[in-house]
C-alpha cells in the first residue's frame, strides 16, 4: 500500500491534486504538455498491417472513421433544406450541394491529419494552445453546438416514428432517451462494432433513396445540368438564402473534432513514414464515405425536384408534408415507408456519434471524464427538454421549424471550429514536415472565408430581415 501512495497513477490522480515533481515536457508548438490521449479506453486499439502489405489491406484497417463522419452530414438536420430547395428550384441547388461536400472532404482532412500527427483531437488542441477563458469559450460554444446536432437528431427521430408507426410525436421525443442505453452497450464491446453499426445504417439510408431514385424517374440531364454553378444562386435571393442553409446544414463543426479523435483508433507506427501512411488512407477513408453522404442529400433534393418541383408542388418545405405526398405523387405506395425508415436510420446514426463527439470535448476541454451514460443523459436531456415542450404545444409545425433553428446555431458555431483547425495544421511549429503546404492552406483560409460570410449573411437574414 505504502508504495501505491508514493507512485500514483498519473490517470487515476484527480485533477486538483498536486502537480509530479517532474512535469512532462511541453512539445514545440504547444503552451502545455500532452495529456492522455482522447478516448483513451479504444485508443490505438485497432491493429494496421505494415507498410509493405497490400494496399487493400490497409485500406480496409483504416476504413470506418470516415463513415462515422459522414453521418453528420447527412442527419436530419438536412433534409429540410435539400427538400426545399429541391421543390422550389429543381436540380439547380446540386451545385451547392457538391461545393458544399468539396469543402467538407478538404475539412475533414485537415482534422485527420491534426490528430495523427500530434497524437490531439482538436478540443486537445485548442486547450494546449489557447488560454484558459478562450478554451472555455470554444468548449461552451461547442457544447452548445452539440446540443443542438443532438436537437436534430431528437426531432427527426420523432417525426421518422410518427410518419412510420403513427406515434404522437411527443412519444417520439420521450423514446428517443432508451437510445442512450443502445449506445452504452454497443460502445462497450469494441469500436469495431460501432462502426459496422454505422457503415450497416448508411447502407439502409443509401438503399433506401437508391430506390427513390429509381421510381421518381428524374431527369438525368437535368441533374447533370445542376451540378455546374448556376448565376441564379447568387442573384435570386430566395435560392441563395437556401443555398446557405445548404452549405450551413452540411458543414458540421462537431465532426471536427470527432474525426481528429477517432483516427487515433488505429495502432499506427509514431514515425514519418507510420503517420504518412495513416493520413494517406484515412483522407480516402473519409473522402469516399463524404461522397455517399454527397449521393444521400442529392438524392434528398433530387426525389423533391423530381417529385414535388415537376409536378408544381413548388412550397414543400417539410420533411412531413413530404412523406404524406411521395407516394401519391410518385405512384409507388413504398416510397414514403422507404422515405421515414431513411430518416429513422439518420437520426439513429447520428445519435452515435454525437455520443463520442460529446465525450471527446468534454475531456479535451475540460480534462473531465465523466461516466458514458451520464454524460449521454445530459446531452440528451438538453434536447429532449425543448423538442417535447414544442412538440406539446405546437406540433409537427413547430417541430420543424425547431428542426431549422438548431441548424442556424450550428452555422454559428462553426467558424470557431474551422479556424482554429487551419490554424493548427499550417503552424510548422506544431506539424513539422506535415505542415500544410501553400497552396493547401490558402485554400482551406478562403473555404473558411466563404463559410463565415455565408453564415454570417444567413444569421442576418433570419434574425434582422
Amino acid at each position: 500500500m505504502l508504495s501505491f501512495v508514493k507512485t500514483p497513477s498519473p490517470l487515476l490522480m484527480p485533477t486538483v491534486t498536486q502537480a509530479p515533481a517532474t512535469p512532462p515536457p511541453v512539445e514545440p508548438g504547444w503552451r502545455q504538455p500532452r495529456h492522455a490521449p482522447s478516448l483513451s479506453e479504444v485508443y490505438a486499439s485497432i491493429k494496421v498491417p505494415a507498410a509493405s502489405a497490400s494496399f487493400w489491406r490497409k485500406l480496409m484497417a483504416f476504413w470506418g472513421p470516415g463513415l462515422m463522419v459522414a453521418v453528420g452530414y447527412m442527419d436530419p438536420g438536412n433534409w429540410a433544406t435539400d427538400i426545399a430547395g429541391g421543390a422550389r428550384y429543381g436540380y439547380t441547388l446540386l451545385s451547392v450541394v457538391l461545393i458544399s461536400n468539396l469543402f467538407a472532404m478538404l475539412l475533414q482532412h485537415l482534422a485527420a491529419k491534426l490528430g495523427i500527427v500530434t497524437g490531439r483531437d482538436l478540443a486537445q488542441a485548442c486547450r494546449d494552445h489557447f488560454s484558459r477563458p478562450v478554451s472555455m469559450v470554444l468548449w461552451v460554444l461547442c457544447e452548445i453546438a452539440i446540443a443542438a446536432c443532438d436537437l436534430a437528431e431528437v426531432i427527426g427521430s420523432a417525426i421518422a416514428l410518427n410518419l412510420l408507426f403513427g406515434l404522437p410525436l411527443t412519444w417520439g421525443v420521450s423514446l428517443t432517451i432508451l437510445d442512450v442505453f443502445v449506445v452504452l452497450l454497443f460502445q462497450s464491446r469494441g469500436f469495431r462494432i460501432i462502426e459496422s453499426i454505422v457503415a450497416g445504417l448508411t447502407v439502409i439510408i443509401f438503399g433506401c433513396f437508391v430506390y427513390e431514385i429509381i421510381v421518381s424517374n428524374p431527369d438525368y440531364f437535368g441533374i447533370l445540368h445542376g451540378l455546374v454553378p448556376q448565376p441564379a444562386v447568387v442573384t435570386n435571393p430566395g435560392m441563395l438564402y437556401i443555398a446557405i442553409g445548404i452549405l450551413g446544414a452540411t458543414v458540421m463543426p462537431h465532426n471536427l473534432y470527432l474525426h481528429s479523435s477517432i483516427v487515433q483508433t488505429r495502432a499506427i507506427e509514431q514515425t514519418e513514414s507510420g503517420k504518412r501512411m495513416a493520413i494517406k488512407f484515412a483522407t480516402i477513408d473519409s473522402t469516399v464515405a463524404l461522397f455517399l453522404a454527397f449521393f444521400v442529400n442529392a438524392a434528398i433534393l433530387v426525389t423533391a425536384a423530381a417529385a414535388f418541383h415537376r409536378n408544381g408542388l413548388f412550397d414543400v418545405a417539410d420533411i412531413g408534408d413530404a412523406h404524406k405526398l411521395l407516394a401519391p405523387v410518385l405512384g409507388a405506395g413504398a416510397a414514403s415507408t422507404f422515405f421515414a425508415i431513411a430518416l429513422l436510420a439518420s437520426g439513429q446514426n447520428s445519435t452515435l456519434t454525437g455520443t463520442l463527439a460529446g465525450q471527446i470535448v468534454m475531456e479535451g476541454f475540460l480534462h473531465l471524464k465523466l461516466r458514458p451514460w451520464l454524460r449521454r443523459l445530459i446531452t440528451r436531456g438538453i434536447a429532449v427538454v425543448p423538442a417535447f415542450i414544442i412538440a406539446w404545444l405546437y406540433g409537427e409545425k413547430g417541430t420543424s421549424d425547431l428542426l431549422i433553428l438548431s441548424q442556424v446555431i450550428l452555422s454559428l458555431q462553426l467558424s470557431f471550429a474551422v479556424v482554429p483547425l487551419i490554424m493548427f495544421t499550417g503552424d510548422r511549429a506544431k506539424m513539422g514536415v506535415f505542415t500544410n503546404r501553400p497552396l493547401i492552406q490558402g485554400v482551406a483560409w478562403l473555404v473558411s472565408g466563404i463559410i463565415i460570410v455565408l453564415n454570417a449573411y444567413l444569421l442576418f437574414k433570419t434574425f434582422f430581415a
